[in-house]
Formats: structure tokens, C-alpha cells, sequence
């Protein structure tokens, strides 16, 4: 019998979002609801599973934990990109990996919920409300205030359309932007460090890479006013944390909008979460129903297609 791991199933619920049953052969399917802490933990519990289905970068493949896994046939991941997934060891192994659709729009609204969390002290104003009390502080506006996007990509142009009806000013920075680039959005090109002078929000839409590793660090966050905010929803390692900790446990600057960390989950004793100046969601940007209904059932037919010997949507090429 084919047996079925779907992985970091936080909310269980993947089996409600797809027609599991579809799969023909009536596999063996187990979701695991809890994080598994380490590569130890994930190579005990999958060395008996012919695929698996892993939700975004939450559990990496190493070539280490691959070799681990003498089992695996199939490796399937939401998303049609996944860093944390050895794509070269996976094919070494003759094991494909086929990824799934994620709707575009998610992390670009997630960001605006940060941003407006932030400003409008939302997060405060709320646990108030519910101990009894009435108007903790002041809030800040938006209108005429700056917002800097680091990566003016599909999400960073979402970004700043919003801004606009905000009447914002937006500038932006990334490697290769170009002025008039940036003016097809509405947005104006500057330096990085005069993004971080100016703008009054910095909100970052870059991918991770060797170029972008660490890109917020303590010289960028020293730039900023103290009255300035971050937000990153794009990946944790795109920011020094350690510098960003300091930054703002010192004042330096406002306060910081982030659902993406180094580690995650983020540990429990993480000194991010004592600070009262930022708000934290856990890598939920993408953690929508409509997200996890299409990736789910595009899973499914992945698992089908490789079954019936045609696979579909792979993201390594396996040869024969």
C-alpha cells in the first residue's frame, strides 16, 4: 500500500481542502498537525512513506535528510518554488519534485494588514478594549507619509497601488530597478540608504537569496527614523534579527510588522516576542482558505498524475 505524509498541517485541515480520496490505489494518508523539531525527528517519522506533501519551506530537505528517506518516491510542495527542498540530491535519488499554485495577492494583503496594525495600534487597542479599559495612546496616519518598498516585483507594485489611496508617497530600491521602472508604478526610485532615511514605513517584497541575506541589517536600521516602522513579509533572513532586536529595544526605531523570522516556528522564548513595539504573526501570509484549497487539490493531482506515470508540474527533471 502507498503510504502518504502530508506535512506541518497546522489547522487540520488539508483533508477537508481536497478530494484525497481521489487517488486511486486507496493509499495510506497521515497529516501530521505538529512541527517536526529537527532532522532527526523528520527522517523517523517519514522513513516509512512513499510521498510526501510538504506545506511551502516549513520542513527542509537537505541531501542529508533525503538520504534518510531510502523510501521516498515522491515529493510533492506547495507552491511552485521551495528552497528548503535539495532539488539536486531529490533528483540524484530519482526522486521528482512537483509543486503546486499559490495565489499571487496573499503576501502583498498580509503586508497591509501589518502596516495598518502598526499605525493604528491595533494590536494594543484591542487587548484594552477587552481588559475593560479605553484609549491606550495615539495612532499614526498614513496620508502624506513615505513608504519605502525594498523590491518593486508583483507584490511590491500591489503595494504601492494601495498606497496611493492612502495618498502616500512611495519610493523604492532593489539591485536592478530602474527609474522609469519604478515610475510605471508610481513610485520613485531612490538609493538604499536613502529609502531607509526617508521613509516613514519600509515594507520588504524581495526573494531570499545570496544577494538579499541579511540586506536589513544594523547600518540600514540606524538609518531610519525613530519614528519609522518595518515590515517584512517576505522571508526572516532578509533581516539581521539580532540587529533589528537591538534597534528596537532600544528606540531606535518605532516598531516592526513581521510573520517571517530565522527560525521557525519562532522558539517560544524568542525576544521578539516580548517587545511591546512589534506585532507577530506566524508565517500566516499565505495561510488562506482559497491558498490552502487550490495548493491542496493541485497536490492531489499531482499524486494521481505520478501514479498514472505522467507527472505533472515538476520542478526537477528526474531521467530515466
Amino acid at each position: 500500500m502507498t503510504r502518504i505524509a502530508i506535512l506541518d498541517d497546522y489547522q487540520n485541515t488539508a483533508r477537508e481542502c481536497a478530494d484525497w480520496d481521489s487517488i486511486p490505489g486507496d493509499p495510506s494518508i497521515v497529516a501530521f498537525h505538529q512541527h517536526l523539531p529537527g532532522e532527526d525527528a523528520v527522517a523517523e517519522a517519514l522513513v516509512d512513506f512513499d510521498i510526501v506533501v510538504a506545506m511551502r519551506e516549513r520542513t527542509p530537505f537537505p541531501a542529508s535528510l533525503m538520504a534518510r528517506l531510502p523510501r521516498l518516491r515522491l515529493l510533492v510542495t506547495t507552491g511552485m518554488r521551495n528552497l528548503a527542498i535539495d532539488m539536486g540530491a531529490a533528483r540524484a535519488q530519482g526522486v521528482p519534485v512537483c509543486g503546486t499554485a499559490l495565489l499571487p495577492y496573499a503576501a502583498f494583503e498580509h503586508a497591509w494588514a501589518l502596516i495598518l496594525a502598526l499605525a493604528k495600534r491595533i494590536p494594543r487597542e484591542d487587548r484594552l478594549m477587552r481588559e475593560g479599559g479605553w484609549q491606550a495612546g495615539v495612532s499614526d496616519g498614513l496620508h502624506g507619509k513615505t513608504l519605502g518598498v525594498l523590491g518593486l516585483g508583483k507584490l511590491g507594485a500591489k503595494v504601492t497601488r494601495v498606497a496611493h489611496a492612502f495618498d502616500m508617497r512611495v519610493i523604492a530600491w532593489s539591485q536592478n530597478l530602474t527609474d522609469q521602472q519604478a515610475a510605471e508604478h508610481g513610485a520613485t526610485r531612490v538609493e538604499k540608504d536613502a529609502l531607509f532615511r526617508e521613509s516613514d514605513i519600509v515594507t520588504i517584497h524581495m526573494v531570499l537569496s545570496d544577494r538579499t541575506r541579511a540586506l536589513v541589517g544594523k547600518h540600514e536600521l540606524a538609518l531610519m527614523k525613530p519614528t519609522a516602522m518595518l515590515v517584512n513579509t517576505s522571508r526572516g533572513p532578509i533581516v539581521d534579527e539580532a540587529a533589528l532586536v537591538e534597534a528596537l529595544r532600544a528606540g531606535t526605531i518605532a516598531g516592526a510588522g513581521l510573520d517571517v523570522f530565522d527560525t521557525e516556528p519562532l522558539p517560544a522564548d524568542h525576544p521578539l516576542r516580548s517587545i511591546p513595539s512589534t506585532v507577530l504573526t506566524g508565517h500566516t501570509g499565505y495561510v488562506m482558505q482559497e491558498n490552502y484549497a487550490l495548493s491542496y487539490r493541485q497536490a492531489v493531482e499531482d499524486i494521481a498524475a505520478w501514479l498514472a506515470g505522467d507527472p505533472i508540474r515538476v520542478l526537477n527533471e528526474v531521467g530515466d
